[in-house]
């Protein structure tokens, strides 16, 4: 079994109002050597072990539904856990 946790934030290049709006925010409670803020998504998969490989799967999760490949980015961690 396997434990994947998966980051998506978005591209460089595209423009993350929720993270802006968060660092105005923390800038008037005074917090104002915040430089910047990204917001994003976070996911905890567990898998069982299969034919294909771990890395191949998750890969094509966050392609197909995970993470919205046109603005977003991802990388992700893989944990083999033990067997209880």
């Amino acid at each position: 079994m396997y434990l994947v946790k998966v980051y998506v934030t978005y591209k460089e290049s595209i423009l993350d109002p929720k993270g802006e709006a968060v660092n105005d925010a923390l800038h008037r409670l005074g917090y104002t050597n915040v430089q910047s803020v990204e917001l994003g998504k976070y996911f905890e998969l567990k898998l069982a072990a299969g034919s294909r490989p771990v890395e191949a799967q998750v890969d094509e999760m966050c392609d197909r539904l995970l993470a919205n490949v046109n603005m977003e980015t991802y990388r992700y961690e893989i944990t083999e856990l033990e067997a209880l």
